[in-house]
């Protein structure tokens, strides 16, 4: 009956109209696509290929449709109700929940007015459970706790799926960052570390690293409460791989010579010290030196409370860097603005690019909403920090997805006189 009933829900002629698919869901064990599909399916699940999962599945559905509760609608009267529904049913969906969901949505694509358009409510319920996540009563008993419910469910499963922070979509942890951590539901760009982006950015065996074993020395011995400066440090380095928030050195960009650093926003959220200031200034001045393109990829909160002044007056070392390389040497500085790009790092060196580049929906701030709203005694609109906001107030020039950046790039130093250099 249970395979009956899932059937009658999803017919051939829907499933054919809305997805192009050439065949119904005839059984529960293989519902959907091709041999080829079906072992994909059992590759990222990690089950095997035998009728006993799908067999017990198919017994927990048909003994829930032949509950006394589905057929008549009463809650009080079924002993089940509590107990099977909310329980087993509930407890199956948190297991399994978070694979077929990612997989339908990137796979199948299902579209909304197939569903969402019908005024049966087992469609109705099927569309929201399956597309959005969301609960759809429409005078129904079907009636599914909210998606905050499943925090403990996705906790679990963290090694195999990451939560997209904008649409709560699910992607697979073992392809996302060939997909450049790009939410395969919404397009969100995620947090991505500097190592993956001198990946992304930097010809395959050109990198090399300048003042990689820098590190801090606390120096104004900091007091903490809580936890010691340089405890903290060691924490994030051991966290990390990196001795410190960004990443400097020489590469290729498809064959063009330049000078990169990379901040990395796992790295004490960003934050810029004295080695930060350090770093970044002794790269560009290296590049003014060697005549190369500079690109700085900011993802920071801004200038580190641990060192004080120190860490304040780094800003005016970058920004006198800079000055000489860009104005005095005539070279050519792209600044790349990421989430979030906040507090000294937007005052300085992310704002002097001769062309500054933003992430879409990337955070941009000087200081945070909550501040500003405690000190201004104003709200700030929901929105105004983020970079297509900016982008129409001429902050800074294109928003560029990751996928093209390197190609953009590319153009860019070949305009202004950067080409690559070809072997004799």
């Amino acid at each position: 009956m249970g395979k009956r009933w899932l059937n009658s829900m999803l017919s051939k002629e829907e499933l054919d109209h809305g997805c192009g698919l050439s065949k119904s869901m005839n059984s529960l064990g293989r519902p959907i696509g091709n041999t080829r599909d079906f072992d994909i399916e059992n590759q990222v699940f990690e089950i095997d290929n035998d009728s006993s999962f799908m067999s017990e599945l198919e017994n927990s559905f048909s003994s829930y449709l032949n509950s006394s509760y589905l057929n008549s609608g009463s809650k009080s009267d079924n002993r089940y109700y509590d107990h099977y529904m909310y329980d087993t049913v509930y407890s199956l969906n948190n297991h399994i929940n978070s694979c077929v969901d990612s997989y339908l949505r990137s796979e199948i694509s299902i579209d909304r007015y197939i569903l969402s358009g019908s005024d049966n409510p087992i469609y109705s319920y099927m569309y929201s459970y399956i597309c959005s996540g969301e609960s759809v009563s429409n005078g129904s008993d079907f009636n599914i706790r909210g998606r905050s419910n499943d925090l403990d469910a996705n906790q679990k499963y963290r090694h195999l799926w990451v939560q997209c922070e904008n649409c709560y979509g699910l992607n697979y942890k073992k392809f996302f960052r060939s997909k450049m951590y790009i939410c395969e539901q919404c397009g969100y760009h995620l947090k991505m570390n500097s190592s993956d982006r001198i990946e992304l950015l930097v010809d395959s065996g050109t990198w090399d690293p300048i003042d990689e074993h820098m590190i801090s020395i606390d120096p104004i011995e900091f007091h903490s409460e809580e936890e010691p400066y340089r405890d903290r440090i060691n924490l994030y380095q051991g966290k990390t791989g990196l001795t410190e928030a960004v990443q400097t050195g020489i590469g290729k960009l498809n064959g063009i010579p330049i000078a990169m650093g990379v901040m990395d926003f796992q790295f004490m959220g960003g934050s810029m010290g004295s080695v930060v200031g350090e770093k970044i200034t002794r790269l560009i001045e290296y590049a003014a030196n060697r005549s190369l393109p500079v690109i700085i990829v900011c993802a920071s909160g801004g200038a580190r409370m641990q060192e004080g002044s120190l860490s304040l007056m780094q800003m005016a070392k970058i920004s006198s860097a800079s000055y000489d390389y860009q104005f005095n040497k005539k070279l050519f500085y792209v600044s790349i603005l990421t989430s979030p790009t906040t507090g000294g790092v937007t005052a300085s060196f992310g704002m002097l690019g001769d062309i500054i580049i933003a992430e879409p929906n990337a955070h941009i701030a000087f200081a945070g909403k909550r501040v500003i709203e405690q000190t201004l005694n104003k709200t700030v609109p929901d929105g105004s920090q983020e970079a297509e906001y900016l982008f129409d107030k001429g902050l800074f020039d294109p928003i560029v997805p990751r996928n093209p950046l390197k190609g953009v790039l590319s153009e860019l130093f070949q305009v202004h006189g950067f080409f690559p250099l070809h072997p004799n």
